[in-house]
């Protein structure tokens, strides 16, 4: 494989003698990042797969020589999926671990906290799930969302794929939109549904989302429901009152591929026949594995997909998609999903940072990561990124897939890169 090239090389020499290190010196320090994550708890299987994909991308750099002559080490906290937790993690990484920079954790619930102590204590805070427009509304400077867009946006997607790929006469007229009481999933919901976001703190208006991507599609919603975020367990019921709305499309904002697996199944169960379906999780392999057939058809939005023809960097090497899930396959023996893509990209861009600003200054890599463009970009897995003054990607659509043949296809948007696949519509039962 091709070394590091010249331009990364003397970005690397001289910012080790700006920083007063020999080589020797350089080596012996080790570079310390932190990340708190859900080991355990509700979001333990996202949390598992973001820690394979932070270990697997610090593998790689170091088995490249490390940053700027650093061996990497990363420091992994268990939160339990507790927002209290992270917070006491991340401020012992900073002030007891001596950690030079961080990667953020999983799910909005947990990374709404986090953002504040990481603001506070001026670090770079990368995100790898946490779309919750409100997250960005603060004011912290150096945050950075490695994902499409916020979740407020995600039903841009999904009105895409009604307007662009469904003939007119025959787009779905009604809706039942149900949801977990969770942090994304109410930011997709005020989304879809028009409703104003306030900030928490203040109770000032963030946005005013009015009419809404369903009312602008003349979707009308003839049922709607939020179940509770932890305990519930009425899913058949919840899906007996969709089936009797009659909605010809169905949306289910589920916090988890688990209650993806558990609404699906009920709604099998009901023997449900909607036109179209869209869920915010279900793109894991152990969604798949939950369902079996009853997954067909099943739209879900995502962030990556496997067969997506990103080029990206590491260590100062061309590295791509594909290169990324022949590593993520050798070392776990699995096909990558998302969950372990977008930490991945995190790393790849904590670490583009640190060579841009020539240092570990987390002042000065925020300064290089809000300075990026179209043109100039952070390059991962994921594709290029660049923000806007919130810490929102400027200009990056969301990519949705749907489950065809016991495979997850891209479908949308059809211009983004070769490989799409045709929309299968109208679903049927489950």
């Amino acid at each position: 494989m091709k070394r590091i090239n010249w331009t990364v090389a003397a970005l690397v020499s001289a910012s080790m003698l700006a920083s007063g290190y020999t080589g020797m010196a350089q080596a012996a320090d080790p570079l310390k990042i932190g990340a708190s994550l859900p080991l355990t708890g509700g979001f333990s299987i996202a949390g598992q797969k973001h820690q394979q994909g932070y270990e697997l991308c610090v593998n790689l750099i170091n088995e490249r020589g490390g940053i700027m002559g650093r061996q990497v080490e990363l420091l992994v906290s268990d939160n339990r999926s507790d927002p209290a937790t992270a917070i006491n993690q991340y401020e012992r990484f900073i002030n007891v671990d001596g950690v030079e920079a961080v990667y953020g954790t999983f799910s909005s619930r947990l990374s709404f906290p986090v953002a504040s102590i990481l603001a506070k204590n001026n670090m770079v805070h990368p995100l790898p799930a946490g779309g919750a427009l409100r997250i960005y509304t603060q004011g912290h400077k150096n945050i950075f969302y490695f994902q499409p867009n916020a979740a407020e946006y995600v039903g841009a997607s999904l009105a895409g794929i009604i307007k662009d790929l469904i003939p007119e006469g025959e787009t779905p007229k009604t809706a039942a939109v149900i949801s977990a009481d969770d942090f994304f999933a109410n930011g997709v919901w005020s989304g879809l549904m028009g409703e104003k976001v306030m900030d928490p703190a203040d109770g000032s208006l963030v946005r005013d989302l009015a009419p809404g991507y369903l009312a602008e599609n003349n979707i009308e919603v003839v049922f709607s429901e939020r179940w509770p975020e932890e305990g519930f367990s009425d899913w058949l019921n919840l899906a007996n009152q969709v089936k009797r709305s009659g909605a010809e499309l169905i949306i289910g904002l589920t916090a988890s591929a688990e209650e993806a697996v558990q609404l699906t199944r009920a709604l099998k169960t009901v023997r449900a026949e909607p036109k179209l379906v869209y869920f915010s999780q279900g793109t894991q392999a152990e969604y798949l594995e939950g369902t079996g057939s009853s997954a067909e058809g099943v739209l879900v939005h995502t962030s990556w997909h496997k067969d997506a023809p990103f080029q990206s960097t590491l260590a100062g090497e061309p590295f791509s998609n594909s290169d990324f899930v022949a590593s993520y396959q050798e070392k776990f023996g699995a096909v990558p999903d998302e969950d372990a893509a977008i930490p991945f990209a995190v790393c790849q861009g904590i670490e583009q940072a640190i060579l841009g600003a020539g240092s570990t200054d987390n002042e000065a890599m925020g300064k290089w990561l809000s300075e990026r463009t179209r043109d100039e970009p952070v390059r991962t897995i994921l594709g290029r990124f660049n923000w806007d003054e919130l810490g929102l990607p400027a200009d990056k659509p969301f990519l949705m897939t749907q489950w065809n043949d016991g495979e997850l296809q891209f479908v949308y948007p059809t211009d983004e890169f070769e490989g799409v696949s045709a929309l299968t519509y109208p679903k049927g039962s489950f």
